[in-house]
């Protein structure tokens, strides 16, 4: 049965959620599902704003269906070709075969590469500034490149006001009916969720991100509909704001976030104490996260977050400890800047991590990586407490 719910006049929403999946590319963990968003416009002409996974593919035929209420679907716009967003192309075309494709030069030969249906005769290529007429909605694109996909792009409806963003400002979680932001309470049930997703999916290209963003700056946007998570139809300065926050790479909050590792609870004794005298130097923000129970991109979202980030960790085989290794290498590949570093260490026959972890560090770029550092050697004694309380109210009296 359809479920679908209306946005504007001639707009709906006609996507769905996903609850049994577990890893979002098999690769990120997902506590609360996620949502595959299309929207679909009904005007002289009908077109479908991007399709969805083939894990919802029932519902989201059956509410194409339903709010098509037999007209022919007429037009899809691929904003992006991604197989959660293009899996159901195929379908589509098999039920509504007179159906024309909207992308632009990057997006048909990708249709190429996943189907192997005819595109001759069924494509409408598009690139920057073009505009398109729906009857009395008309469409404007914007190329999107590397937000997250080469082929991306954003299309906006200058009758309406909306802008259909692919990915960007794009969520994790399924909605549970609510679908606009002023149904939900964003920032204590969304935003940790919005800035993993923005991290670890996005996070790479802020550039790429800033130069979208100050195109829409030009547009009188009054919603945003992204792929994942929820329409924005209120306070969209707020989640513009996060996008260049996070794209700037600027912290979103002064603060301090340890992450660290240990074997046999030595290295989080020191960590303990570390974290214990921030706070006795007037810190309240402080984030800790073991980094063998907590995955990867949540490790990079609190990254994101934080000023200050401490790492501790022991040697391992006269190397770094293999998931604080992983770490680092993300924090790099994900171009995370302009953040204050401190460095713990740990080791019985060989402390190397304090060096190898700097050495790491030193190479990505814009980071300031603290000439103090504390290295013990197997346990915290009391002879190296005072380097351990010292290197804390130095990163105190920055944060503060």
């Amino acid at each position: 049965m359809h479920c679908f719910r209306k946005i504007t006049e001639d707009l709906y929403s006609v996507g769905g959620n996903d609850r049994r999946l577990e890893l979002f590319e098999n690769l990120f963990p997902l506590t609360r599902g996620v949502s595959y968003n299309s929207y679909l416009l009904l005007d002289e002409k009908t077109v479908l704003f991007d399709a969805t996974d083939d894990a919802i593919g029932r519902q989201f035929l059956e509410n194409v269906n339903a709010v098509l209420d037999g007209r022919p679907l007429d037009y899809l716009v691929v904003n992006h070709m991604e197989p959660d967003h293009c899996a159901m192309i195929e379908d589509l075309v098999l039920r509504y075969p007179d159906i024309k494709i909207i992308g632009n030069a990057k997006t048909f030969p990708m249709i190429s590469q996943f189907f192997d249906f005819d595109l001759e005769g069924r494509t409408v290529t598009v690139k920057e500034g073009n505009t398109f007429s729906t009857g009395k909605h008309t469409l404007h694109f914007l190329m999107a490149p590397m937000v997250h996909w080469p082929e991306a792009m954003m299309t906006y409806d200058e009758t309406d006001k909306v802008l259909f963003s692919a990915d960007a400002f794009g969520i994790f979680g399924a909605l549970s009916g609510n679908i606009f932001n002023d149904e939900l309470d964003f920032e204590k049930d969304w935003l940790d969720e919005a800035r993993r997703y923005y991290t670890n999916i996005v996070g790479k290209y802020g550039m790429q991100v800033q130069n979208v963003l100050k195109k829409a700056a030009g547009l009188d946007i009054s919603v945003i509909c992204p792929l994942h998570g929820p329409i924005w139809r209120t306070n969209l300065d707020y989640i513009i704001g996060k996008y260049d926050i996070w794209s700037r790479y600027e912290p979103e909050e002064k603060g301090v976030m340890i992450a660290y590792a240990s074997m046999y609870g030595n290295t989080e004794n020191m960590v303990e104490i570390f974290a214990a005298n921030l706070a006795d130097a007037g810190v309240k923000n402080i984030r800790i996260h073991n980094i063998s129970k907590t995955h990867v991109s949540e490790l990079i979202s609190d990254s994101f977050k934080y000023s200050h980030i401490v790492l501790a960790a022991p040697t391992y085989n006269n190397g770094i400890y293999p998931l604080m290794d992983t770490y680092l290498e993300d924090m790099k590949a994900l171009t995370l800047q302009n953040r204050t570093v401190a460095v713990l260490g740990n080791g019985t026959w060989a402390p190397q991590s304090t060096k190898l972890i700097a050495a790491k560090v030193s190479e990505m770029k814009n980071m300031r990586l603290l000439e103090t550092s504390v290295t013990i050697k197997s346990a915290v004694k009391d002879s190296q407490r005072e380097e351990i309380v010292s290197l804390a109210r130095q990163i105190a009296e920055e944060v503060l």
